[in-house]
């Protein structure tokens, strides 16, 4: 079972006089640090832990500071597993110190981080710099788009949209965030939003009856109310929601020690900002459009490609796969539009500023880069 389908036997050197083997052969780096996030902090820890340790290498795990409690459940399934003290370690604490000085630390051979942009990139600096450059394994979250088209099935779109807009409060970096619809379906379209958005209960999401609970904290809060705000003044039409009901906010006593907002579907121009800056709440821009080039335009109008979705005909679908610039793509989908990704069955990475590897997370390739080939050659 060792290093099975990764050891290759290569033909002997065509010299005479001489029995010359070669193979290549992939060897695990040594110490992989895992940065994980709070949005999926067992699954976008133990993908990447369980790659990093099955390929040989030992880990160092960072949890998120605001779910530092995941981290722990795995560090104890992991050592009642019967793991050796020492292959997997486990961290807790503020990001900006620990990650930093696990980037630093000359042991570290390589980082896997689920994160920020600006976060990644910075790992990605630090890991390219010292003695020498190091793997750095970067998933930087997205601003995904949707296009539907005039020939779109509407029930399914709305489905799909509203899941992967609202879903988890938007806090995933697979969300929705920038609807394209058709002009002559649009109308029709956003009714059926409108209509499932305002529908969605929020509260207690412990409780099966609430599809909708809090955004992580206190910052994510106020950065609700902010983006929300700058959308009403640069003359959003706003088509509901735009409001926070927790914290604060005056609302029902039973969202009062939380920090709820409602969701919010807004037609905003597209010279605004928030159509590039990926927000991370249940924020959705929407804008009409009139060709569909222009929509795809749009929809590749952006520095990240994480996922996207399609809405329209089965023999458009092939025009959207050809031209949308993401790694994870859905086409007709009510399950969600952009997100829902299922191990083993849907590959999930990003391409330009989503990923820094090209690699998508339990996929074919996912593994080898977490070993660095080595060439072996022995003569008789």
């Amino acid at each position: 079972e060792s290093h099975a389908g990764y050891n290759h036997v290569l033909p002997d050197d065509p010299v005479t006089g001489f029995a010359s083997h070669n193979a290549s052969v992939m060897r695990p780096y040594g110490v992989w640090v895992v940065i994980a996030p709070f949005n999926f902090p067992l699954a976008l820890a133990g993908g990447p832990v369980a790659a990093a340790l099955v390929t040989g290498n030992t880990v160092v795990l960072k949890g998120a500071s605001d779910t530092p409690w995941a981290g722990r459940l795995l560090a104890d399934c992991i050592r009642d597993a019967g793991l050796p003290p020492g292959v997997f370690n486990y961290l807790s604490g503020a990001g900006r110190e620990i990650g930093e000085a696990l980037a630093q630390h000359p042991l570290t051979a390589g980082i896997t981080f689920t994160g920020s942009v600006a976060v990644g990139r910075h790992l990605m600096r630090q890991m390219a710099g010292g003695a020498y450059p190091r793997p750095c394994i970067a998933e930087m979250g997205g601003k995904n788009p949707c296009i539907v088209t005039a020939r779109a099935d509407l029930d399914r779109a709305a489905a799909g949209i509203v899941r992967s807009a609202y879903g988890m409060g938007g806090q995933k970096c697979s969300a929705l965030s920038r609807l394209y619809v058709h002009e002559s379906v649009a109308d029709a379209l956003i009714g059926r939003l409108h209509a499932q958005t305002t529908a969605i209960r929020i509260g207690d999401p412990r409780r099966r009856e609430n599809w909708l609970g809090p955004v992580v904290n206190a910052t994510a809060y106020e950065n609700y109310q902010h983006h929300a705000d700058a959308l009403r003044d640069a003359g959003a039409n706003v088509l509901c929601g735009g409001a926070r009901i927790g914290l604060g906010s005056g609302g029902r006593a039973a969202l009062a020690r939380g920090y709820y907002v409602e969701p919010m579907l807004a037609e905003v121009p597209l010279q605004h900002p928030l159509w590039q800056h990926e927000m991370f709440l249940p924020i959705l821009t929407v804008h009409r459009y009139g060709d569909r080039d222009e929509a795809m335009r749009l929809a590749n109008d952006s520095p990240m490609g994480l996922t996207a979705g399609f809405y329209g005909g089965t023999d458009e679908v092939p025009w959207f796969h050809e031209h949308i610039e993401a790694g994870v793509t859905y086409a007709n989908r009510p399950q969600g539009a952009t997100t829902g990704a299922w191990p083993g069955y849907q590959p999930f990475g990003g391409w330009k500023g989503s990923g820094s590897s090209g690699k998508a997370i339990a996929s074919f390739h996912y593994l080898a880069q977490y070993l660095r080939e080595q060439s072996r050659t022995v003569v008789e």
